[in-house]
């Protein structure tokens, strides 16, 4: 299922340094929504759909992925930090006349929403982080698990050997997340997991995809250890959602679970975990739609 036509407003903004492809929805405050790996703003269309009541709601592709523009990268990788995909966003918002909003974000975009939130906050009013932790707590706490996040080791290595397992077989890059992430896999239909398979047939977007994993493992560290050093705290309210009986809601039951860990990073968090396995925003739309319009609607 797509976004119906009768709610579409498609639009490509530019940026500084690229273009931005995404879908508005809606009237009232501005939500932005950002979608995870291997995925697009696609992902929400059910979620949009229903917050568009209460929001003007923006879901947009982050920069590399679905309809957005590949800008070159450097051996640094920081063209696609999430710092300069969290720049994207903020300009993209100021064009949408929104100087203040609130935002969402699932898998990577969670990652550009927190750094949206620490580097910009000014502007976010309210964050919502699914289905993640911070870049540094991932390494920091990495261990034998960390090989059931394969996109974190395999898309981080050096070009162009990821790009080119990627380009191979992209329908199993896909596959394999839809079936091995605690979501069911037949939950997708064939026009979701064509639109998600079909960014992976374009080599600009493979690489775009594998350099923000390489910042993943490198620049974002050590943008989030600086904020460690320097005291740096998320000063607008968290809500942190997971998934039921995943990996946030097992492996770091000794550091106290997710919400301790966030307590680390944000002055005011609260969550809930969420049936669905990781894709839980499009299983459990009905529910995710419930916890963010209670959170946003509540100013969090």
């Amino acid at each position: 299922m797509a976004f119906p036509s009768s709610y579409i407003n498609q639009i490509e903004v530019s940026t500084e340094e690229t273009t931005i492809f995404l879908q508005r929805l809606g009237s009232g405050p501005g939500l932005l929504l950002l979608h995870g790996f291997p995925q697009t703003h696609l992902m929400w269309r059910e979620v949009a759909q229903a917050l568009s009541n209460d929001f003007t709601v923006i879901c947009a592709d982050l920069r590399g992925y679905g309809q957005s523009g590949c800008p070159l990268s450097d051996k640094d990788h920081s063209p696609y930090s999430k710092r300069a995909m969290a720049r994207d966003m903020v300009q993209v918002m100021e064009q949408l006349g929104f100087t203040e909003f609130m935002v969402a974000g699932h898998d990577r975009g969670g990652r550009v929403a927190y750094r949206l939130s620490l580097d910009h906050p000014k502007q976010v009013k309210a964050l919502a982080v699914l289905d993640i932790l911070p870049v540094a707590e991932v390494w920091n706490r990495a261990d034998r698990h960390i090989i059931d996040f394969w996109p974190w080791s395999l898309l981080s290595q050096a070009a162009p050997f990821p790009e080119r397992l990627i380009s191979g077989a992209p329908d199993a890059i896909i596959d394999n997340a839809f079936s091995d992430w605690g979501t069911d896999g037949a939950f997708f239909s064939r026009e979701v997991r064509a639109a998600y398979i079909q960014q992976l047939y374009d080599p600009l977007h493979v690489h775009a995809i594998c350099e923000e994993f390489r910042a993943a493992a490198t620049i974002d560290y050590l943008h989030d250890k600086e904020d460690q050093k320097q005291g740096n705290r998320i000063q607008c309210p968290v809500l942190a959602l997971w998934s039921a009986g995943g990996p946030l809601d097992t492996w770091y039951a000794e550091a106290g679970g997710p919400l301790n860990i966030w307590r680390n990073w944000a002055h005011h968090v609260q969550g809930l975990a969420l049936h669905g396995g990781h894709f839980f925003p499009e299983a459990d739309a009905e529910g995710t739609v419930r916890a963010l319009r209670q959170f946003f609607k509540s100013g969090g």
